[in-house]
């Protein structure tokens, strides 16, 4: 097993170790901390996604974001390209089915996709994270495919901002040529 995939695993298995109170608790923490966020309050289209396997629970992010009248877009996996995410619109009536790793998603999703390109800010899960913006996600490389056009063309839009509990963090990363560069990483006690 090399460094990446022992991290991994490592990872998974502390945030799973969280009780469903401290789950709670960091999800309230991180609303709290996304609202100062700068330039949040101007966003109208945020991609978010739905927890899974101990992630940071974003759904405060998503009631605050429905209660400010901003767009709420989850991902999807692209059935034609290989690796890759659509994002479709999302309300408290979306018809939800699993996709092949169990994860919730939108069904039907054709009438109300979004262009990445045209996100203003995408939140995405982490399962660590260093302190110079490193990310390690699930392995699948669906975030990195998906966004890679931001560092191929120097793209300003979306933000992309990584979700962790803050027991995420490990001193150094190893990066790879393909992994995009976050904007910023918040945790349950601060931006990174």
């Amino acid at each position: 097993m090399d460094a990446r995939s022992t991290l991994r695993q490592s990872m998974r298995q502390k945030r799973r170790a969280l009780s469903l109170q401290q789950q709670a608790t960091a999800a309230h923490k991180l609303l709290t901390v996304i609202k100062k966020l700068p330039g949040i309050h101007k966003s109208k289209h945020l991609a978010i996604y739905l927890p899974n396997d101990g992630e940071l629970d974003p759904t405060p992010i998503v009631q605050w974001c429905w209660k400010m009248k901003k767009n709420v877009y989850l991902p999807v996996l692209h059935p034609l390209s290989h690796n890759r995410l659509w994002f479709v619109r999302y309300t408290r009536r979306t018809p939800m089915t699993r996709n092949i790793y169990g994860i919730l998603e939108p069904k039907s999703p054709y009438r109300f996709i979004r262009p990445a390109k045209m996100l203003d800010v995408v939140l995405l899960p982490l399962v660590a994270f260093d302190e110079q913006g490193g990310r390690l996600g699930m392995g699948g490389g669906y975030y990195d495919r998906t966004f890679s056009f931001i560092r191929q063309y120097n793209a300003q839009r979306p933000r992309l901002i990584g979700l962790a509990h803050d027991l995420q963090k490990v001193k150094e990363l190893p990066i790879e040529s393909w992994d995009v560069p976050l904007s910023c990483i918040i945790t349950d006690a601060r931006c990174y």
